[in-house]
C-alpha cells in the first residue's frame, strides 16, 4: 500500500494527453488585428483571420476579447516580397518566390512572456516567423494564392511555438 501511494505521489506533476502540449495556466487568447508594415495592407487581415481559426482548432486556447483573455498574441508583419527565381529566354517569368516575415509577442495579463526561444538573447522578446512559397504563375497561381499559402504556413507555425517547453 504504501508503494501504490508513493507512486500516485510521484507522477502527480504529470500532465498527459493532447493538453501536456499547451500551458495549462493560460485558457484564452486576444489577437488584435496583425499590422501590415508593407504595400499590402490586408496580408494582417489575412493572418489574423487564419491564425485565429488555427488556434481554435489546433489548441486548447479559445479566442477572447481584450478584456476577458488570459494572454495577448501580438503580430507584425514586417516585410513581404516577391522575387524571380527562373525566366526563360525572353525574360518570360516561369517561378517566383514570395516571402513574408513577421514578428510575434505572446505576453500573459501580467507581461510576462510565454513564448520561449532558447537562443534569443535576454533582451529579446520578439520571436520571427519567416515563409517563403514559390508561384508558378502558368500553372495557374496567382499571387493571392500563392501569398495565402504563406498566410497559412506561418499561422501553423506561430501556432506550433504555442506549445510548452518541456
Amino acid at each position: 500500500m504504501p508503494l501504490a501511494a508513493a507512486l500516485c505521489v510521484g507522477c502527480a506533476g504529470y500532465r498527459m494527453g493532447t493538453r501536456t502540449l499547451h500551458r495549462p495556466d493560460v485558457r484564452t487568447v486576444y489577437i488584435p488585428i496583425i499590422r501590415s508594415d508593407s504595400f499590402r495592407s490586408d496580408l494582417g487581415v489575412r493572418l489574423t483571420e487564419v491564425l485565429q481559426k488555427r488556434i481554435e482548432d489546433r489548441t486548447p486556447y479559445k479566442i477572447a476579447n481584450a478584456g476577458a483573455a488570459d494572454s495577448t498574441l501580438v503580430c507584425r508583419i514586417t516585410n513581404d516580397s516577391k522575387r524571380v527565381v527562373t525566366e526563360n529566354a525572353l525574360d518570360d517569368v516561369r517561378a517566383l518566390q514570395v516571402s513574408l516575415i513577421a514578428e510575434v509577442n505572446w505576453v500573459d495579463r501580467l507581461g510576462n512572456v510565454l513564448m520561449e526561444n532558447r537562443f534569443l538573447p535576454p533582451d529579446e522578446t520578439a520571436f520571427y516567423f519567416s515563409e517563403q512559397t514559390l508561384m508558378v504563375p502558368e500553372g495557374g497561381q496567382s499571387i493571392s494564392s500563392t501569398q495565402q499559402r504563406a498566410i497559412e504556413r506561418m499561422a501553423d507555425h506561430i501556432v506550433d511555438q504555442l506549445e510548452a517547453r518541456w
